[in-house]
């Protein structure tokens, strides 16, 4: 390695602010604060909350019948108009 252009190396601590939580890793940094850990995120845990999800797909499914519906509309009102030629 060149001297004088690499950054130093720390043995880092990382501390997350949510919980709590501390663990060491090697960074260009001195310590690190972080939102949210593995130990504390609901992915990792296992804790996920859908509800979010569920009102989405809730929503897509209901706009998605009104779209049938108003073709189906469309096609009985093509149907019963008579035809001239």
């Amino acid at each position: 390695m060149k001297k004088g252009i690499h950054p130093k190396y720390y043995r880092c601590k990382v501390t997350c602010m949510t919980c709590g939580n501390t663990f060491e890793t090697g960074s260009t940094l001195p310590e690190i604060k972080v939102d949210t850990c593995s130990n504390c995120h609901s992915f990792y845990t296992g804790k996920l909350s859908f509800a979010a999800d569920t009102g989405r797909v809730a929503k897509f499914r209901k706009k998605a019948a009104a779209v049938e519906a108003k073709a189906n509309e469309a096609k009985t009102v093509e149907a019963a108009k008579p035809e001239t030629k």
